[in-house]
C-alpha cells in the first residue's frame, strides 16, 4: 500500500482509539458518578456468581442481597470490616502499597501469597469486574479504584462495601447476612456479632458465620481486639490517630 493511503489509515485508527478511549473515562466516570447517589442495583460478582450457579445447575441456589442504609447498620460492623480486612482505610487513597510491598516480598521468598487489596480495591472489583488473577482485571481494578476514590467520600465506599461483600453462599451484604445468620435486622449487631461476619470475609463459601469452626472464633476474637485498639467506630471518621495496631 503506497504511503499516501497508509498514513490517513494510520491517522483515523489513531482519532478512532482515542475516540473510543475518551468514551469509555467519561462512560465509566458518570456510572461511578450516579452510584455515589444510587444504591448499586446489583454487582459483577453477584451477576457473575448467579451465571455460575444456572450454568452448573446448583439445586437450590438462591442469591440474597437486599440494600441498607449506612444509618441502619450496627456501627460496629464497617469498624470489624475495616479492622479485619484494611485497617488504614481512613488514610490511604486506594492502595496500601506498603502491603503490596509486603506481598511481593512473600512471594519472592516462596511463602504463600497474601492480599493486600484495601477495601476500595475490594468494591471496584466486586461492583464493577469479574474474579480472576489476569493483569488485564487488575488494572481495571487499579482503574476503578482510583475512580472510587475521587469521586465517593469514604463512607460511601465503606457503605457499597458492606452491601455487596459475599459473606455467605449467595449471600451479598450485611443485610441478607444479618438475616440469614443472625435472625435480626443489621442495625441491632453486637461486636461480637459483626466481628464474627468479617471473619468470613477470606472464603465467605468456605467459612461459616452460624457454624463458626475454630479458626473463625479465633479470627473473630483477634477482629474484635482490633476494634478496641482502633478506638472504636469513631476511628472510620478519622477521630482516632492513624496509628495502626498490628
Amino acid at each position: 500500500m503506497p504511503k499516501l493511503f497508509r498514513r490517513p489509515l494510520l491517522t483515523r485508527l489513531l482519532r478512532l482509539m482515542a475516540a473510543f478511549a475518551l468514551t469509555w473515562v467519561v462512560l465509566s466516570w458518570l456510572l461511578v458518578l450516579l452510584l455515589r447517589f444510587v444504591p448499586p442495583w446489583t454487582s459483577a460478582v453477584m451477576l457473575e456468581r448467579q451465571a455460575s450457579a444456572w450454568l452448573h445447575h446448583e439445586p437450590g441456589f438462591h442469591l440474597r442481597q437486599h440494600w441498607v442504609p449506612w444509618q441502619q447498620v450496627s456501627p460496629w460492623v464497617p469498624l470489624a470490616m475495616v479492622a479485619g480486612e484494611d485497617q488504614k482505610f481512613p488514610y490511604h487513597h486506594g492502595f496500601d502499597f506498603a502491603s503490596i510491598d509486603k506481598a511481593i516480598d512473600a512471594a519472592d521468598d516462596g511463602r504463600r501469597l497474601r492480599g493486600a487489596s484495601t477495601i476500595s480495591q475490594q468494591t471496584a472489583k466486586n461492583l464493577f469486574l469479574w474474579n480472576g488473577r489476569s493483569f488485564v482485571r487488575k488494572g481495571l481494578e487499579a482503574y476503578f479504584t482510583v475512580l472510587l476514590e475521587l469521586t465517593w467520600p469514604k463512607r460511601r465506599i465503606l457503605e457499597v462495601y458492606m452491601n455487596i461483600a459475599e459473606l455467605g453462599n449467595g449471600i451479598y451484604g450485611v443485610g441478607a447476612a444479618s438475616e440469614a445468620y443472625f435472625g435480626i435486622p443489621p442495625a441491632r449487631l453486637s461486636p461480637a456479632q459483626a466481628a464474627r461476619l468479617a471473619a468470613v470475609l477470606p472464603s465467605p463459601r468456605r467459612m461459616h458465620a452460624d457454624r463458626p469452626s475454630t479458626y473463625v472464633l479465633r479470627r473473630a476474637d483477634w477482629i474484635e481486639q482490633q476494634m478496641a485498639q482502633l478506638g472504636g467506630p469513631g476511628y472510620l471518621d478519622g477521630h482516632a490517630p492513624p496509628q495502626v495496631p498490628h
